[in-house]
This record gives C-alpha cells, sequence and structure tokens, in this order.
C-alpha cells in the first residue's frame, strides 16, 4: 500500500497557493505578461512569439477573476500542482521524514518560485514538464494504453506551452532509445502529433512566421566570452541561489541507476550542453534553462535523503534564498525594498499620466509590443504597436491589430520625439512624448521580394510588392529604401531607393495583388555587408519591415 502524502505537505502548498494568489493580485504585471494577456483577448493556434498554452492559461484566469489575479490564477494552480508532481516522483520512503527539507530545497530555487505566481510560457512548461515525467516514470513501470494516450496528449501539451520542449521529450528519448521499438511509445508519439496538428496548420496558414524569426531572423551580434559563455555560467548560479554548490554536487554525485533516474539524468545534462554550445552563438537567456530545475528537483532531493551534510547546507542556504526572496517579492509590490525600478512598478502611473491628457484617444507606440498591451490592460483603450526596420517583427505585425486605429485620431509615441503634444514620465523617470495624427494610415504588412539583383553596376534588378490589404494604396503615399545589414542581422543603414514601375503609368498598388517593379542596385555603403532588405515608409512613417532579409553575397563582388 502507497504511503499517503503527509498532511504537513498539503498545507504547505495550500499556504503556497493562498500567497502567490494574493501576491498576484497586489503585483502589477510584467510587459511580457501584458503581452501575452494582449494574445488571449484573440485566442488562436499560435501567435507570433510562442504557441498558444500561455493564452489560454489567462483566458481560463480571466473566467474567475479580473485585474492581475484574472491573468495568474492558474499559474497559482499549477505551481503548487508541479510542486506536488516532484513530490510524486521521489519513492524513498525516508521522505515522509523531511517534508521541511523537500519543501524548501524547492521553493527557493530562484526562478521556480518567481513562476509560482508569474504567467508565462514557461509556467506551462514547468508544469506539463513534471506531469510528462510522472507519467513517464508510471509508463516504465507498466506501459499501458491509457498511459500511452496520457503521455501524448501531455506531449502535445508541452508543445503548446514553449518551443523548447522538444528537448525535453528528445532527451528523455534518447536516453531510452528501446523505446523506438514500443508500439505504445509510437502511439503515443502518434496522439501528440495528431493533438498538435492545429498548431501545424497555424505556422503553415501564417507562412511558419515563429520559425522563421527564431531560427533565422533574430539579431545577433558578434561573440562576447563574458556577455555570451560567462554569462551562461552565471545564470546556472542564479538559477539556484545561495544553494548551487551543493545542488550541482548532488548532480555530479549521482548516478543512473534505473531508467527513469537515467531519464532525469540525460534531460539536466543535455539541456546544460545544449545550451552551453549555443552560449558561442548567442547570448542564453536564464528561463532557456528553468526546465532543468524538475528533474534536478527530483534528483537532489533523493541525494540529501542519503547525504545529512548535503542536507543541512542545503536547508540553511535555502531558508536564506527565501528570506532574501521574500522581501524581493514584497518589493515588487513596494519599490523600496526592490534594488532597481522594475517592471511592476510604475505601470498604472504613467498609463494614467497619458490618458488623463488624451482621454480615449487610441495610442500607438513606436517599437514596443511592451507599452502597447499594458497600456490596453491598465486603460481599457486599444492600443497598437507600429514596428519598424530598427525594431523586430511580433505578434501586431501578424495580427491585423493595425485596423483598429486605421482612419482614428491617435497619439503616436516614439522614444526619438524630443517633443510633443503630450508629455509624460515613465517608471524610471524618463520624459517621454506623443504627437497626435489625425487621419493614422499604416500598411506594415506590405511584402517585397528582390529576384535577379545582380551586382551593383549589372542593370536592373526585379523589385515584387505585395499588398495584402484589400484597398489599393496609392504609390504617391509609400517612399523606397534599402536597409543594408551586417553579417548579424543588425541593421547598420538605410538609403532611399528610385524605383520604377514594371507597367508605365501605374500608380496604385491593388488589394490582394503584386505590383513589379526595377531598380538600380546601389553599391553597399557600409563594408562586408551581410544582408540587405527593400523596405517601404508609408505616408511617412518611419522605414516597415517589409521584406525578409537577402544575403548580400549571392550579388556582392
Amino acid at each position: 500500500m502507497k504511503p499517503k502524502s503527509p498532511t504537513l505537505l498539503l498545507w504547505l502548498l495550500g499556504l503556497l497557493l493562498i500567497v502567490n494568489m494574493v501576491q498576484s493580485h497586489f503585483t502589477e504585471l510584467l510587459f511580457d505578461e501584458a503581452y501575452y494577456w494582449y494574445y488571449a483577448q484573440d485566442m488562436a493556434w499560435g501567435y507570433f512569439d510562442h504557441p498558444p498554452m500561455v493564452a489560454l492559461m489567462i483566458k481560463i484566469s480571466d473566467f474567475f477573476f479580473d485585474g492581475e489575479l484574472g491573468v495568474r490564477f492558474l499559474s497559482c494552480i499549477l505551481s503548487s500542482a508541479t510542486l506536488y508532481l516532484l513530490w510524486l516522483m521521489i519513492d524513498s520512503v525516508k521522505k515522509q521524514q523531511y517534508v521541511w527539507h523537500f519543501f524548501v530545497l524547492i521553493t527557493s530555487m530562484t526562478l521556480l518560485n518567481a513562476y509560482g505566481f508569474f504567467t508565462l510560457p514557461d509556467t506551462p512548461l514547468l508544469f506539463f514538464t513534471a506531469l510528462f515525467l510522472w507519467l513517464y516514470k508510471k509508463f516504465l513501470a507498466k506501459d499501458t494504453l491509457f498511459l500511452a494516450l496520457c503521455l501524448g496528449v501531455v506531449m502535445a501539451a508541452l508543445m503548446y506551452s514553449k518551443y523548447h520542449a522538444v528537448l525535453v521529450i528528445g532527451f528523455v528519448l534518447l536516453s531510452n532509445l528501446r523505446l523506438l521499438k514500443n508500439g505504445k511509445a509510437w502511439m503515443a508519439v502518434v496522439i501528440a502529433l495528431l493533438c498538435y496538428s492545429p498548431h501545424f496548420f497555424w505556422l503553415y496558414e501564417n507562412n511558419f512566421v515563429s520559425l522563421k524569426y527564431h531560427l533565422y531572423e533574430r539579431p545577433n551580434r558578434a561573440y562576447d566570452f563574458n556577455d555570451f559563455t560567462l554569462g551562461y555560467f552565471i545564470n546556472l548560479v542564479a538559477l539556484f541561489g545561495l544553494t548551487f554548490p551543493w545542488i550541482y554536487r548532488s548532480l555530479f554525485k549521482t548516478k543512473s541507476s534505473d531508467l527513469f533516474n537515467k531519464a532525469l539524468l540525460y534531460l539536466v545534462y543535455g539541456v546544460l550542453i545544449f545550451f552551453f554550445i549555443s552560449s558561442f552563438q548567442r547570448r542564453v537567456q536564464t528561463q532557456w534553462i528553468i526546465v532543468i530545475c524538475i528533474p534536478m528537483a527530483v534528483l537532489v532531493y533523493n541525494h540529501i535523503l542519503a547525504s545529512p551534510v548535503d542536507r543541512k547546507w542545503i536547508m540553511r542556504m535555502g531558508i536564506a534564498n527565501l528570506v532574501i526572496m521574500g522581501i524581493l517579492r514584497i518589493g515588487l509590490v513596494y519599490p523600496p525594498l526592490f534594488p532597481i525600478i522594475f517592471e511592476t512598478h510604475g505601470n498604472r502611473e504613467w498609463v494614467e499620466a497619458i490618458r488623463s491628457q488624451i482621454g480615449d484617444t487610441p495610442v500607438v507606440f513606436e517599437n514596443s509590443y511592451r507599452e502597447a498591451p499594458m497600456y490596453e490592460f491598465y486603460s481599457g483603450i486599444p492600443s497598437f504597436s507600429l514596428n519598424n526596420v530598427q525594431y523586430r517583427q511580433n505578434q501586431y505585425t501578424i495580427d491585423g491589430s493595425e485596423e483598429r486605429v486605421r482612419g482614428k485620431m491617435v497619439l503616436y509615441i516614439a522614444k526619438t520625439y524630443k517633443q510633443g503634444d503630450v508629455e509624460y514620465q515613465n517608471a524610471k523617470g524618463r520624459t517621454l512624448y506623443g504627437k497626435y495624427i489625425d487621419d493614422f494610415q499604416s500598411f506594415r504588412n506590405l511584402s517585397t521580394s528582390v529576384e535577379d539583383a545582380g551586382k551593383p553596376g549589372d542593370g536592373l534588378a526585379l523589385l515584387e510588392v505585395y499588398n495584402p490589404y484589400p484597398q489599393s494604396i496609392p504609390m504617391r503615399s509609400l517612399k523606397f529604401g534599402i536597409t543594408f545589414l551586417n553579417h548579424y542581422k543588425q541593421v547598420k543603414q538605410i538609403q532611399p531607393l528610385h524605383v520604377r514601375p514594371a507597367e508605365a503609368g501605374e500608380t496604385l498598388l491593388k488589394g490582394k495583388d503584386t505590383t513589379s517593379f526595377y531598380f538600380e542596385m546601389p553599391e553597399s555603403p557600409i563594408d562586408d555587408p551581410g544582408y540587405f532588405k527593400v523596405t517601404i515608409s508609408e505616408n511617412n512613417l518611419y522605414w516597415a519591415i517589409n521584406g525578409e532579409n537577402k544575403k548580400f553575397e549571392s550579388w556582392n563582388p
């Protein structure tokens, strides 16, 4: 007969749930949370940056509560459920004697603590990773059809949470290649693919925009050891705080004793090695490696049950972690206790500072998928992020939200403005300005494609511009430019580009149609260019992100 979960653990998890809910109610949103709240206003099978699980969580939370708790309620539930699943994965009967040690170990993991109430894609990723590993443990003991079905659904849920889930599934499979001969394991894979097929279809319908951005279009910079590789190791320390020496000591002392333990080790080391290699190419963000907290929690707790010395020090340092994080969590609400002005501080104030001056006028933020949804969340007034070539694409690029402000008088806010019709201060005290535009007209989704560019001086190159809008656009309202980027896809220089229609007398970009132009490829104004793209300015707005980056080497002498 299996031992029941101790009453103390259930009380602690219940208390944690209440604390996280109170914290959620009184803490203003992170900018990313506001962005994902914006996702949830228009439910879909996918979004520009992430799959849809985070939006679904917010949508469900909104049924129960308003305001910030209406964004975070389900995250609080999943957090306590994740900790309980971790407890279930530990077999040792000694665990009943060390409930406090388990609770301190888990809650003292810094990001695991933070994701106890914040609603970010990593929140469901952590929960479904724990659920996947728990089911996999049961599947190893007895591979029933029901468990195969559950594993398939949970693998799909993992992938709906964040694309990093492929690492979780892949490394667990790699730890047990005999699964390739198991029919029920293949059944789980088929079920997962069927459940995930709506997102595949969404990617196809949206020209695989998410994968293209994450894999190819994201700007980078030259390798910097301090920021990239050394920064990666600093992240490994930050992930666990003061307990990190004993956490990693426990990991290194753990040996592969069975298939489940082997899966946990493969997952931890696989993720660590994968992102260590990645650190030689780009900066690794701390949350990218947070998934190792799930297998590490099980491995470390099993180790400290057999190691009184490590158990003692993890308990001591874990309590110190909790004290520090407790102060910081209060500081999320009460800024004087936080060492810096954080993004949960002052959002209501700057939103109200704008709205008190403009009333219900919609606001367009230049290059800010962060401020736009934050303003809309706290004001209830439609907002829009107008992205240009100096920034990056995001959900506002693909969801048609510019139609909400088209033809209206808007307040246009740009960080480059030195003066304007409206001024306000953000939470950090920086003065920003906005200017009124009476009839706002943007056409950010015009798409440019360069064919047969050749080398500079080789003659005319062909430019095709697709207008996805139903209305035709007068060419007189458009200016063309060519953007030169370096090998890291950073914009270095933009210069005007003279184009002429392929058909003489053409004056409109016809709706839902492609218009062809000719132009002469100019010499590069920068040394050793890596990429270029043809960009468009509509109605004197700054150059848009219109085409995909085209390798310069294909025509550079």
